[in-house]
């Protein structure tokens, strides 16, 4: 498995991380694209992905699937679905598979949340986004969406060899 591209962002506010999902990933995104989200609690991981779901038109609000492990978003717009997956209970590739997203990956735009390490069997061909926070300093809960955040976009497979992911 080989890298296509990689291509570093920094946004600062979580209306920059929907804006950068919206450009710079979501016109290249279609059916059979795996998605899989790192990052810390709180770097906007669903932020992210609020901003993929608008970009591709699927019925909202795209929330956080953290205590139902996974979530379909129809199409309003004849597109793909989006299924935004939440790994982070999970504790084995077994437990993951158990969600039968094999049966939807073909069809959808699967998104998986603290995927590394468990949703590569997914697709070989995927988008690895790496979000991480300025460290240093605490978290302002009132305004958690606000901080500077590096996002990285790695491709990999042939689906995604000469896709520039630029902004």
């Amino acid at each position: 498995m080989t890298s296509a591209s990689s291509a570093t962002f920094d946004v600062a506010t979580g209306d920059a991380m929907r804006a950068l999902a919206r450009d710079v990933l979501a016109p290249h995104l279609r059916a059979g694209d795996v998605v899989i989200l790192t990052g810390d609690l709180g770097a906007g991981k669903t932020t992210f992905t609020q901003g993929l779901g608008d970009a591709i038109g699927v019925r909202g609000p795209v929330a956080s699937p953290t205590f139902i492990i996974a979530r379909t978003h129809p199409s309003e717009v004849g597109g793909p679905a989006l299924i935004h997956v939440d790994a982070y209970r999970l504790n084995s590739l077994a437990e993951l598979d158990d969600l039968d997203l094999d049966t939807t990956v073909d069809s959808s735009v699967t998104v998986v949340e603290w995927g590394e390490d468990k949703a590569e069997q997914l697709s070989q061909d995927r988008v690895h986004v790496t979000i991480a926070r300025e460290h240093g300093g605490e978290v302002d809960m009132e305004r958690p969406d606000e901080g500077l955040r590096t996002v990285t976009f790695t491709t990999y497979g042939d689906r995604w060899a000469g896709v520039a992911l630029v902004g």
